[in-house]
C-alpha cells in the first residue's frame, strides 16, 4: 500500500479539496462569490468585440489573466519562415502551407484596456466592482502563439495559468478558450511534467481537475483531443460547438427573425456604438475600419461583403462575438446555470457526455423548442436570450457615458421561499416574491416553465401581483422535476431583465 507523508503542501491541497466539496451543493442557488476566470484569445475581430463587451461585464467576475494565444485561424509564425499546415480539415483546405496566418499582434489587449481606462471613472459610478485598468494590465501575458496547436514551448502565458491552477485556494478557475486550447494545454503539461513522478501527483491531479473548468468555443486546434481530454479527463469542459453561432458571423441564418432587430445597424449604432472611447473600437459592418494583420477583415467596406457567405448586412450591423457566451455563463442573472450547465442560461445549455461525465456538450441533445417555429432548435438555447442580452449590453454602454441617475440598472427578483422545493402530484404551491429595482422602476413579471429541463408539467400557472401559484399535473410521477422561471423586466430604458429559477421535485 502506498503511503503519503502529511507534508504542509499536502495538507493545503487536502484542505482545499474539502472546501471545494463543501462549496458545490446541489441547491439551485448560485454562489454569490465572483468566479475567477482567465481568458485566452487569438485576437480575431470577433474576439475584439467580445473583449469590449467582456470589459463592460468585468464587475461580474474576477479576471485572473488575459492571455494571447493562437488558433486554427490565427498564428504568428516562428519568424524563421517555417511552413505550417493546419491539423484541422477546414483550415487545412482553406490555407494550405503558411508561415503565419492573419496574426493581429500582441498589443490590442493593452490598447483596449487603455480605452477602458478612459471610461473607467464613469463605470465605477454604476458599480464599484470594476477592476482598475492598472490591475488588468498586470495580468496580460503572451502564450503559445507561433502556430496552431503549438504547446511545446513554456511561455509566460502558460506559466501564468499554471501558477493560478496550483494556487492553494479552493476556488474554481474558469478558463475561457476563445481560440485554441494550446496555451491551457501547455500549462497542464507543465504541471504534469513537474509532478507526474512524485508522491504528490495524485493529489495535484485531483486538485487541478477539480479546480479547472474549460469553456471552449469549438475545437480551434487539436490540443484538447490529443492531450487535455486524454491526460486530464476529469477536468470539467463546456464544449460549445453550435450555440455560439447565434452570436457569430452567421447570425442572420440562426437568430429568429423577430429578434434580429437587436443585432441590426439601427440598434447597434444608437444603443451600443458612439458611447465613449472604448466602444469606439467596436467593429461593425460598414464602419470603415480595418484590423491590422488580418487580410480577411473586409467587413468595414460594405461593397466588399455584398455577396458575403453569411448574408447581406446593413451599415453598423453586428458582425460577430462568437466567444461572448463563454463569459456570459459567469454573469449571475438568477438562472442558476453556473453550477448546473444543463439548466440553461445566457451562456447556452449543455448536457453531460455519456462517455465522459466531466464533459458538457451542446448540439441536438441540448436543443430547445424554438418558440417562434415550434420546432426543436440546436441554437435556441442561446438565441432565446438575444433581446434581453442585447438590452443589457446597451445599458452597459450607457454606463460608459451617463451618470447613475441617467442610466438603467437591473432589477433584483427576490423569492421568499427556498428555490428547491418538494411537491405532491396535483398539489398547488404559492411562491411569493419581493422584487426590487435600484432606479425605482416598475417591474413586469412573467412565470414560465423551462420545458426542456422539466420531466413534469404544470396544469396551471397563475401569476398575481406578488406571487405565482403553480399546480402540478395530476399525471406527474414521483422523482420528476419541473423548472419554474420567474422573470422580472423593469420599465427603464433599455428594459433590463433578471430571473429566479425554482426547482420542484415530485414526491
Amino acid at each position: 500500500m502506498k503511503t503519503i507523508s502529511l507534508t504542509q503542501p499536502f495538507l493545503i491541497f487536502l484542505f482545499s479539496i474539502i472546501l471545494y466539496s463543501c462549496s458545490h451543493s446541489t441547491d439551485v442557488k448560485e454562489n454569490k462569490q465572483k468566479v475567477k476566470t482567465i481568458i485566452t484569445t487569438d485576437g480575431e475581430i470577433d474576439d475584439i468585440d467580445t473583449f469590449i463587451r467582456l470589459l463592460l461585464y468585468a464587475n461580474e467576475f474576477e479576471i485572473e489573466g488575459l492571455i494571447y494565444s493562437s488558433s486554427m485561424w490565427h498564428y504568428k509564425g516562428d519568424g524563421k519562415g517555417t511552413l505550417f499546415t493546419s491539423e484541422m480539415e477546414m483550415t487545412k483546405a482553406l490555407y494550405g502551407e503558411r508561415t503565419d496566418l492573419r496574426w493581429p499582434g500582441t498589443l490590442w489587449i493593452e490598447e483596449l484596456i487603455t480605452a477602458y481606462n478612459a471610461v473607467y471613472p464613469n463605470l465605477i459610478l454604476h458599480d464599484k466592482g470594476y477592476p482598475s485598468p492598472e490591475k488588468l494590465k498586470k495580468m496580460i501575458r503572451v502564450g503559445n502563439i507561433d502556430f496552431e496547436g503549438e504547446m511545446e514551448k513554456i511561455t509566460p502565458g502558460s506559466e501564468w495559468i499554471k501558477e493560478k491552477l496550483l494556487a492553494p485556494d479552493s476556488d474554481d478557475l474558469f478558463l475561457q478558450a476563445w481560440g485554441g486550447t494550446n496555451t491551457i494545454a501547455r500549462a497542464l503539461k507543465s504541471i504534469e511534467e513537474e509532478y507526474k513522478n512524485t508522491d504528490q501527483w495524485e493529489t495535484v491531479y485531483q486538485r487541478v481537475s477539480e479546480k479547472a473548468i474549460i469553456y471552449t468555443i469549438m475545437d480551434q486546434d487539436a490540443t484538447y483531443k490529443k492531450y487535455i481530454g486524454i491526460q486530464w479527463p476529469d477536468i470539467r469542459v463546456f464544449y460549445n460547438s453550435f450555440q455560439f453561432a447565434g452570436f457569430a458571423y452567421s447570425w442572420q441564418r440562426i437568430v429568429p427573425k423577430a429578434l434580429q432587430p437587436y443585432l441590426e445597424g439601427e440598434f447597434m449604432k444608437n444603443s451600443i456604438q458612439n458611447h465613449g472611447p472604448l466602444l469606439d473600437h467596436y467593429y461593425s459592418y460598414g464602419d470603415g475600419k480595418k484590423q491590422k494583420g488580418d487580410e480577411e477583415h473586409i467587413h468595414g467596406d460594405l461593397s466588399k461583403i455584398k455577396d458575403a457567405q453569411w448574408g447581406s448586412f446593413d451599415q453598423y450591423a453586428f458582425i460577430s462575438e462568437g466567444d461572448t457566451p463563454a463569459f456570459l455563463h459567469l454573469v449571475d442573472v438568477g438562472l442558476a446555470n453556473y453550477n448546473h450547465p444543463s439548466f440553461g442560461g445566457w451562456g447556452g445549455r449543455f448536457v453531460a457526455s455519456k462517455t465522459t461525465p466531466s464533459r458538457f456538450e451542446d448540439g441536438e441533445k441540448a436543443a430547445d423548442i424554438n418558440t417562434f417555429t415550434g420546432k426543436l432548435d440546436s441554437f435556441f438555447p442561446q438565441t432565446r436570450w438575444t433581446e434581453v442580452i442585447q438590452n443589457d449590453f446597451a445599458a452597459r454602454a450607457d454606463w460608459c457615458v451617463k451618470s447613475y441617475a441617467e442610466a438603467n440598472h437591473p432589477p433584483e427578483i427576490g423569492i421568499k421561499q427556498k428555490t428547491q422545493l418538494q411537491i405532491n402530484t396535483g398539489d398547488q404551491k404559492r411562491i411569493e416574491f419581493n422584487s426590487s429595482d435600484p432606479d425605482g422602476h416598475s417591474i413586469q413579471h412573467k412565470a414560465w416553465v423551462y420545458e426542456e429541463m422539466s420531466t413534469s408539467k404544470a396544469s396551471q400557472i397563475v401569476l398575481s401581483n406578488e406571487a405565482v401559484e403553480l399546480t402540478i399535473s395530476p399525471d406527474a410521477k414521483s422523482g420528476e422535476v419541473l423548472h419554474l422561471i420567474i422573470e422580472g423586466k423593469d420599465s427603464g430604458t433599455p428594459p433590463l431583465t433578471r430571473y429566479q429559477r425554482i426547482l420542484f421535485t415530485i414526491n
